[in-house]
């Protein structure tokens, strides 16, 4: 059974959340409902839930002063938001789980799916890590990404990555120091969680880092050689777009 608390300052979406939960009344337990930081602070330190689901904006502070507040976080979240480009990103790239308002019943479904699966304290610890150093950076490039794997989860730096290739429903991951990992997401994840971060998908196999690129070398759709020396076909379909993408930053 999980011990649960919701935290948000917008009765209609306590309502709206804890309805929904009575679903999962057999395997959630919800403890209490709580509208500001401060009494979410004591009431998880007094009743030490196993899951709070969080609003991003309480009154006039947030969801993640009230992390920043407690010794520890060693409960899983949820984060509930209206959507917000930069926060729900960062949020991906740290792999901490998040509901869009008004909380979609499949969502939630989802979500609690995923609880399932056991993680330790000190990964739950260096989740937040990242999702904190992502969010002191929003405008910046300095990007860290949390990334499963067989054995837990690994924590990179997103301008580390080379390029990407995809391996059916895996993608391996190419690393400036030659590491390789491989996790169990697809490229079209990668894709869109990348590129706003000079990432661009050559190929159906292929997302790139533009930074690495060494040269480019012409022909039907070409290739491109990337720092490590490797060579990375260019499709035809993709080749007129990449070039004008080159050229905006070359």
């Amino acid at each position: 059974m999980i011990t649960a608390i919701i935290v948000d300052d917008e009765q209609h979406c306590t309502d709206r959340l804890s309805h929904l939960l009575k679903e999962y009344a057999h395997n959630v337990t919800l403890e209490g409902m709580y509208a500001n930081v401060e009494d979410a602070a004591t009431a998880i330190q007094q009743i030490q839930p196993q899951l709070v689901f969080l609003d991003v904006e309480i009154h006039n502070k947030t969801g993640f002063d009230l992390l920043k507040s407690l010794p520890e976080i060693n409960f899983h979240v949820i984060f509930t938001t209206a959507y917000e480009k930069y926060a729900v990103q960062a949020f991906k790239f740290s792999a901490v789980d998040y509901l869009l308002k008004p909380v979609d019943a499949d969502d939630l479904k989802l979500a609690l799916e995923k609880l399932q699966t056991k993680i330790s304290k000190e990964e739950i610890s260096k989740k937040f890590d990242v999702l904190f150093h992502n969010l002191r950076n929003m405008q910046g490039v300095s990007k860290k990404i949390s990334v499963p794997t067989v054995k837990g989860f690994v924590y990179l730096q997103v301008n580390d990555i080379i390029y990407c290739r995809s391996e059916v429903n895996y993608t391996t991951l190419f690393l400036k120091d030659k590491q390789k990992i491989t996790v169990a997401k697809t490229l079209k994840e990668f894709e869109d969680l990348l590129k706003d971060y000079n990432f661009y998908r050559v190929h159906n196999s292929s997302l790139i880092n533009l930074s690495y690129i060494k040269s480019y070398n012409k022909g039907k759709g070409g290739c491109v050689v990337m720092s490590d020396n490797s060579e990375i076909e260019v499709s035809t379909r993709r080749k007129d777009d990449f070039l004008k993408r080159l050229a905006e930053i070359f």
